[in-house]
């Protein structure tokens, strides 16, 4: 038997085995953990087979590279979408103006159909997103980064007061935490997801708000900005669901509380110190345009 050809087949199998052995074996693996319990020989086979997968997907990782490398020169798309920084916001902004106009109204009619507040304040502030993505959205489809700056800062401007209002259904969000101990409760697996979605969303957020600025474009710094403050407060939403999902009854609800409210006060913080300075420079860089209109 040849037995360097067996493993090669076995950490090289064909990409069809590659594709359908990820979802088999995560949901497997998932299933054996919620269902069986840690110590149960099924669940022993579920770890075994998703250590397989991984070392098999990690085995792959240079082909993976080379392929995306080839399909980002080749694919008319993928060109367009990584060269054209425009032709990507408008995606983006697209994408995500669907998404919170939906949801806001879903949440607003659960707040209506209810009779409570705590739905409804969740329905205005992903309103509020929507409100200043569709500003946003209508700008970029028309001009470049940069083309007519001054209806820019406008519209940067207006997203820092958008914020402000934002901050007062926020603010409601946050009192219903705590003094309602109003909460999100998942199951385990499903809160794990949450905080694995929450942390990248975060990550990427930070780094787009930084790379953005070099296209000194003030409505690309905004919609960056609103994807940074939706990050933050799926910081607090997450935190929420982490305090009730891993409840073993060590922790009171006083702390909970505070954890709480702390973590909505430093949210609050931020979108009110990101909402100042977009008022502030939006201003002052308006100002500055004026001045040079008037003395040129």
């Amino acid at each position: 038997m040849d037995w360097k050809k067996v493993a090669k087949t076995l950490l090289y199998p064909h990409s069809f085995v590659l594709l359908l052995l990820l979802p088999v074996a995560s949901a497997f693996l998932v299933c054996a953990m919620v269902f069986l319990g840690t110590e149960n020989p099924i669940t022993i086979v579920s770890y075994v087979l998703a250590a397989y997968t991984l070392t098999i997907w990690c085995c792959r990782v240079p082909h993976i590279i080379r392929f995306v490398r080839t399909f980002k020169n080749e694919n008319k798309f993928a060109r367009r979408w990584f060269g054209d920084a425009r032709f990507r916001m408008n995606i983006t902004l697209g994408a995500s103006l669907a998404y919170n106009s939906l949801y806001g109204l879903f949440q607003l009619w659960l707040g209506i159909y209810h009779h409570t507040f705590w739905f409804a304040s969740l329905g205005a502030y992903y309103i509020c997103l929507a409100i200043m993505r569709f500003f946003l959205s209508n700008h970029t489809r028309k001009y470049d980064a940069g083309e007519k700056m001054q209806t820019e800062l406008y519209k940067y401007r207006a997203c820092g007061w958008i914020f402000l209002v934002m901050n007062l259904a926020l603010s409601l969000v946050v009192f219903f935490m705590i003094y309602w101990n109003r909460t999100f409760e998942h199951h385990m697996i499903t809160a794990i997801a949450m905080a694995a979605y929450t942390f990248t969303a975060f990550t990427f957020a930070i780094i787009n708000v930084v790379k953005y600025r070099k296209y000194n474009s003030p409505v690309y710094s905004a919609t960056k900005a609103i994807s940074f403050a939706s990050a933050c407060v799926s910081m607090l939403t997450l935190t929420s669901t982490m305090l009730t999902t891993f409840d073993d009854g060590t922790m009171g609800t006083l702390e909970k509380k505070w954890i709480l409210g702390c973590t909505g006060v430093a949210v609050l913080a931020v979108v009110v110190a990101m909402a100042i300075r977009m008022i502030v420079k939006g201003t002052k860089e308006l100002k500055e345009i004026k001045e040079e209109v008037e003395n040129g």
